[in-house]
This record gives C-alpha cells, sequence and structure tokens, in this order.
C-alpha cells in the first residue's frame, strides 16, 4: 500500500518554528499520518483493535461524529491502563487533525506551547505506530 506523504506540508520560510502557522501545518502533518493508520478516516465509527507482533493492542474509539469533524481516542493498553490515552480532534473538510487532550501531556507554559507539545507527540507516536504496522480497517 502506497502512503501519502507528508513531507510536501508547506512551512513559510517566513514561519518561525513553535508558531501558530507551524502549528497548522503540524496538524496538516497529523491529518496525513492518521491516515497512514486509519486509510477510511471519514468513515471510521465504534471502537477498534490493530494488533502487531511484538508491539501493544492499539485500541481506536470513535467518540463523536459530525458532518464535518470526529473526536477519536487512540490508546495503548498497558497493565490494565489507557496509554496515553490522547484525544484527537479530526476536521475532515479543513483535512487537519488536532490532539485535543493527552493524559500526562505537559501543563505547564502557554496554550500555543502545550498545544505543541501533545501534537509533537501525536505526530511522533502516529509515525511510530505505522512503522510497527498498525491498521485500522473497515469491517466486513
Amino acid at each position: 500500500m502506497e502512503r501519502v506523504s507528508d513531507h510536501l506540508c508547506r512551512i513559510s520560510w517566513r514561519c518561525p518554528p513553535r508558531s501558530f502557522v507551524s502549528l497548522m501545518t503540524l496538524y496538516e502533518s497529523n491529518y496525513i499520518r492518521l491516515g497512514w493508520l486509519i486509510p477510511a478516516l471519514h468513515a471510521a465509527e465504534g471502537r477498534c483493535v490493530s494488533q502487531v507482533p511484538g508491539d501493544p493492542a492499539l485500541y481506536l474509539e470513535v467518540i463523536e461524529r459530525t458532518p464535518y469533524t470526529s473526536l477519536l481516542n487512540l490508546s495503548y493498553r498497558l497493565d490494565g491502563a489507557h496509554v496515553p490515552d490522547m484525544q484527537v480532534r479530526v476536521y475532515h473538510d479543513a483535512r487537519v487533525a488536532e490532539a485535543h487532550s493527552c493524559a500526562g501531556a505537559p501543563t505547564g507554559g502557554g496554550e500555543l506551547q502545550r498545544r505543541w507539545a501533545r501534537n509533537m507527540m501525536l505526530n511522533k507516536w502516529l509515525e511510530y505506530c505505522a512503522e510497527r504496522g498498525h491498521r485500522f480497517t473497515p469491517g466486513p
């Protein structure tokens, strides 16, 4: 399966790192990487589990869906606990995904810094999960 790459997400040369504009580019990358795990992202519903050898089971739950957005929960279940227990808001029409909340995420700094921390974690975790072979495919 050929994956859509996020290397073409453009950040203006005038845009400083960790700025609002570059955060929006990170959201775009999150959407693309989420699509690696959930090819039918716009149609995802209910609860699903992805299991690959040598990696904990990855759980997906669609918490809320509207015509233009979805709220997802992604987590591993380790020793009975959901880790990292991340909620992701997907904006289908804009093709962006934001780490809405994450248990254990940093709480210090300003709102922009907290959003950066959550979304960088999501971005790297999505890449890791895809490299491990996790996928959520529609049922029969």
